[in-house]
């Protein structure tokens, strides 16, 4: 399915995948040139979503290969069905006169597809995300190679296996470690940052019906003061703030302080050492202070 920009920005919209327009731009930009996409950001910014959004908008299937350490090709690109191959073989010395073919036993049929290769025989264009790639071993990641410059895989038993359609390809990394010259090499680069407080807030509106846009102006704007909190360790992420909302609607909470904050705050802040911070060095004031002076510089943090 092919593009316009402008149908592109209204899908995103349509999805409530609120970004900027230079997204959008590089976004379709690996679209019309077939070239894979490589997005980096700190966790929870919205790299895997986008992704998940593309395969909505293009009404297409998602294929998604975790990445972690020691992955290799047998859990991403195939395997032999073993059990099958020697179940042939004891069909073939039960039956007389059957000589059985080595490359029978190494043939299609006999094959496990994983995620790439799944990709490469789809009979459609899908859309193939590789997520968390700074996790795999950097071996994997020159593996990777002839997958995201040539679209075929070679299996040493059948030989090179063209792509039947170019997947659109979407690589996601938290930058846990650098990443090759030659991976970036072939892909287009996109940066995401946490949203700004205006961009979270049609971000919620759009996600979670029944948010006005006065409680979630509110809610943004304390979620951007927890990021800015440099000692907060595990930043919270946007399904955080939109499970934080979805809460607050079920609390019938239309209204925010810094008590409301604590008493939900294990929906915002993920760790022990995250929570005591807060109550030691925020407490439920700071958050009163953030949301009376929002330019107010609290901290050493800016708080909007």
């Amino acid at each position: 399915m092919k593009l316009t920009l402008s149908q592109l920005r209204q899908g995103f919209a349509g999805a409530g995948y609120i970004c900027d327009d230079s997204v959008v731009l590089t976004v379709y930009l690996a679209l019309t040139l077939q070239k894979p996409l490589l997005i980096e950001g700190a966790p929870g910014v919205g790299k895997t979503e986008m992704g998940k959004v593309l395969a909505r908008i293009l009404n297409t299937t998602l294929i998604r290969l975790q990445c972690y350490e020691g992955l290799d090709e047998t859990k991403a690109l195939y395997e032999w069905n073993y059990q099958r191959q020697l179940l042939r073989i004891q069909m073939s010395k039960d039956t007389a006169g059957t000589e059985l073919q080595e490359e029978e036993l190494f043939s299609a049929r006999y094959l496990l597809e994983r995620p790439l290769l799944k990709a490469i025989q789809a009979e459609q264009t899908v859309v193939l995300l590789i997520d968390e790639v700074d996790k795999c071993d950097p071996e994997f990641e020159a593996f990777l190679f002839e997958v995201l410059s040539d679209f075929q895989v070679s299996i040493p038993e059948l030989g090179t296996i063209l792509a039947r359609n170019i997947p659109v390809v979407v690589l996601t990394s938290n930058s846990e470690r650098e990443l090759s010259d030659g991976l970036k090499r072939r892909c287009l680069y996109l940066y995401l940052d946490f949203p700004s407080v205006e961009q979270e807030t049609r971000i919620i509106m759009a996600r979670v019906p029944g948010v006005g846009e006065h409680l979630a102006e509110k809610i943004a704007r304390i979620i951007s003061f927890l990021r800015r909190q440099d000692e907060i360790r595990k930043k919270p992420s946007i399904a955080e703030t939109l499970d934080w909302a979805r809460a607050l609607l079920a609390l019938k909470r239309d209204r925010l302080d810094g008590a409301v904050v604590a008493d939900t705050l294990n929906l915002l802040l993920k760790t022990h050492h995250d929570q005591q911070l807060f109550h030691s060095r925020i407490g439920p004031e700071g958050i009163n202070r953030a949301l009376s002076h929002p330019h107010v510089e609290e901290g050493g943090c800016r708080c909007r």
